[in-house]
């Protein structure tokens, strides 16, 4: 997942360096000027770039005033519930089946992101996912695809199989993803969460 533009990272590390750089030559009373005394404190620049380095790819980065600026896509980590709804007409009734009421967990780094939805019968995990920002228009969304794996109990009727959704990240007023999703059964249909807790739940229960 590319977290910030490309443009931007090396500007951002390149100012960052000489910053700090620049802060430890002020701070040892050495010459603010390219010169071998200079040159012999890049051990130290190197230390103290990787640390705050690592400090604001572990938490830094999370805060919400930084992002859609420096870090231009939102922290999604946490449970979010909601419902899926389906196109495909059972044949037996010639209806769509009610709505599947699921949970979706999404686990979140600065250089990754995992999702993997729960409902009742089966389990989806996310093998790629990444997020799409519409500079235009403003709008960022969730894409992923999956592996689902019915229950064993019921994979006479529902395979395991592979698919694709898009989600529509919305913040205000409240926290929601919304989308479609598409499956390589041929069959489509829609998702809609809102933001339930930054737990990371490990299950689908009746009590979610």
């Amino acid at each position: 997942m590319k977290n910030i533009k490309d443009e931007a990272v090396i500007w951002g590390q390149f100012i960052a360096f000489i910053v700090i750089w620049s802060v430890i030559l002020f701070a040892t009373n050495t010459p603010l000027k390219i010169n071998f005394e200079a040159i012999k404190k890049l051990p130290e620049v190197v230390t103290v770039y990787t640390v705050l380095f690592f400090v604001f790819t572990k938490w830094v980065w999370r805060i919400p005033q930084l992002q859609g600026w420096l870090v231009p896509f939102p922290d999604l980590e946490g449970t979010w519930e909601g419902t899926l709804k389906t196109t495909w007409i059972d044949p037996k009734t010639k209806k769509t089946p009610v709505p599947i009421p699921l949970i979706l967990v999404i686990r979140q780094s600065f250089n990754s992101i995992n999702c993997v939805m729960y409902t009742k019968e089966s389990n989806s995990y996310s093998t790629t996912a990444n997020f799409m920002n519409d500079d235009e228009s403003g709008i960022k969304r969730l894409s992923y695809v999956y592996t689902n794996r019915p229950d064993a109990s019921i994979r006479d009727r529902s395979a395991v199989h592979d698919g694709a959704a898009i989600l529509t990240i919305v913040s205000k007023p409240k926290r929601e993803l919304e989308g479609e999703y598409w499956t390589s059964r041929k069959t489509t249909g829609s998702i809609n969460l809102m933001f339930k807790t930054k737990e990371l739940l490990e299950g689908f229960s009746d009590e979610n």
